[in-house]
C-alpha cells in the first residue's frame, strides 16, 4: 500500500480557515436558542387564551415556533459539523506528529 504524504500546513490551514465560520455558527444557534424564548413570549401575547396554559400551548403549535425550531435544528447541525470537522484536522495533525516521531526514532536505531 503506497502510504499518503500529509502536509500538516493545510490542516493548519483549514483550522484557521474554518475558525470564524464555526464561531459563527455557534453565534446563530446562540441566538436562535435566546429568541426561541422571546417567541414563545410573543406567541403567548398573541395566542388570545387567557390561561397561560393555553397560551403556552398555542405558542408552541403555533407554525412560527416550529419554524424557529427547525432554524435551532439546521444551525446545531451547521456547527457540530463544522466543529467536528476541527477536530478531525487537529486529530490529523497529532496522527502525523506521532509518525514523525516514530520516523525518527526509527531513523536513529538504524543508524
Amino acid at each position: 500500500m503506497q502510504e499518503r504524504k500529509f502536509d500538516p500546513h493545510k490542516a493548519i490551514d483549514f483550522i484557521f480557515e474554518n475558525a470564524p465560520k464555526l464561531a459563527a455558527a455557534k453565534s446563530d444557534r446562540i441566538f436562535l436558542e435566546e429568541f426561541r424564548k422571546s417567541k414563545k413570549a410573543i406567541l403567548m401575547q398573541q395566542s388570545g387564551q387567557t390561561v397561560v396554559s393555553a397560551q403556552e400551548r398555542d405558542a408552541y403549535a403555533h407554525p412560527e415556533y416550529i419554524a424557529l425550531l427547525r432554524g435551532l435544528q439546521a444551525a446545531v447541525e451547521q456547527e457540530e459539523t463544522i466543529r467536528w470537522s476541527l477536530i478531525a484536522a487537529q486529530a490529523r495533525i497529532e496522527i502525523w506528529r506521532s509518525q514523525e516521531a516514530t520516523n525518527r526514532t526509527q531513523d536513529h536505531l538504524t543508524r
